[in-house]
């Protein structure tokens, strides 16, 4: 190769590590790899995607997702068994989100789908939902003896103060098409808009939807709340960003990307311990331990040949990382 030709190369490769250094504090092309992980794998019968979990007691639950899928564990998420729900044989549900207060279940699915339960889910009754509903339900909170709330996929929000028969609209005018909307315990919401060009938050007693622009040219993935309810942000380009001011929105960390494998990340929650997690596509799932200034690779994450897409940390400690075709992840500490 002519020595000018390989100066080039030399010099292009060092001015992209430096333009990737130069953008972020935690930028690596490879990861070390945790010595042992707190996740266990649960094998899973099922192949459908799960989507959410919910528990009425510390050992029983539920677990929700693609093609109707419904499973039952007794032994605190360890395993799961196979339910079936009284739908029509001919209708292909997604049963999105699930949840639970004592022995009141509520389960949320697409297409305009409503379940309501009040025996901790040995049944479950169709609540049928006005067809003028805008958008699609995606996100149920059970807050209460016979009280709820419900959104949808472009951003409504409605309540039912009797188990379901009627709803009244809290916020009065949608956000528009989601790719995602997370709710915080405090009645809080943060939705991120459908190309991920923007995100909007809402707060109760505010009318509508308050829209924010991005802060980079990498559109938004996925958004969260902090455990102290400052926000979280991950977009494209395997790019992380934290706030550290919720009533300034404008406020965001430099983007950190801890690993440029080309997968990105799609959830993010904070254990037990403090550690961040994050999870995304190919079976990445990173830890940090030191509030995201350095990432190590979980090894059973890894082994896994499935995207993650969820990672859900119960208020009693339990954990779950949930992924395509069946895939599941227990939290063992």
């Amino acid at each position: 190769m002519p020595a000018t030709r390989l100066a080039s190369l030399v010099l292009s490769l060092v001015l992209t590590l430096g333009l990737a250094l130069g953008t972020s504090g935690c930028v690596s092309l490879g990861l070390p790899v945790a010595s042992a992980s707190p996740w266990q794998p649960v094998a899973l019968e099922n192949r459908a995607n799960p989507l959410d979990l919910a528990f009425d007691t510390d050992s029983h639950g539920f677990l929700v997702g693609s093609n109707r899928l419904i499973l039952e564990t007794s032994d605190g998420g360890a395993s799961w068994q196979e339910r079936a729900l009284d739908l029509p044989p001919e209708e292909n549900f997604r049963l999105i989100s699930i949840d639970f207060r004592g022995s009141e279940g509520w389960i949320a699915g697409q297409p305009g789908l409503l379940l309501h339960s009040t025996d901790a889910g040995q049944s479950w009754t169709r609540l049928f939902l006005d067809t003028k509903l805008p958008g699609e339900p995606y996100l149920i909170t059970a807050l209460g003896s016979g009280t709820a709330e419900l959104a949808t996929n472009v951003g409504a929000i409605y309540q039912t103060e009797d188990g379901g028969t009627s709803w009244q609209a809290t916020v009065s005018d949608a956000a528009g098409a989601v790719r995602d909307l997370r709710r915080n315990a405090d009645g809080q919401y943060v939705s991120v808009s459908g190309l991920g060009n923007f995100f909007a938050t809402w707060q109760p007693g505010q009318a509508i939807w308050q829209p924010h622009q991005r802060i980079s040219s990498q559109r938004v993935q996925a958004m969260g709340f902090q455990p102290d309810g400052t926000y979280w942000m991950v977009t494209r380009g395997a790019q992380m960003r934290f706030n550290s001011d919720a009533s300034n929105l404008d406020d965001w960390s430099k983007p950190v990307i801890p690993i440029t494998n080309g997968f990105g990340y799609l959830d993010m929650a904070w254990d037990p311990s403090g550690a961040i997690w994050t999870a995304g596509g190919s079976g990445t799932l990173l830890v940090s331990t030191d509030a995201g200034k350095s990432w190590q690779k979980d090894p059973v994450g890894e082994t896994q040949g499935t995207n993650f897409n969820r990672i859900a940390f119960l208020p009693d400690g339990k954990g779950f990382v949930l992924g395509e075709r069946g895939h599941l992840l227990r939290w063992v500490g």
